[in-house]
């Protein structure tokens, strides 16, 4: 990987990671998320969590993804 898509990596990393109730969090989170699934590094079901959530800035979409029991690679890696 290029010291450029390293950062680009490193930058959605924070943005998937911005804090809940923050407002257009939810849209942001998702934006990030897409980036990931594009990379091939989340499912399409975890994606659509986060789309669901994507004007909902309070609800966390890794709860929602727990529950459904999908993504668990991804609650792995984001540490949830």
């Amino acid at each position: 990987m290029t010291d450029e898509a390293e950062l680009e990596a490193a930058e959605q990393w924070e943005l998937v990671n911005t804090p809940l109730g923050e407002k257009w969090s939810g849209r942001t989170r998702y934006a990030a998320a897409m980036f990931f699934y594009k990379r091939g590094e989340m499912t399409a079901e975890a994606l659509e969590v986060y789309r669901i959530c994507a004007r909902l800035d309070s609800e966390n979409p890794l709860s929602i993804i727990r529950d459904r029991g999908v993504g668990k690679d991804w609650l792995k890696r984001i540490g949830a």
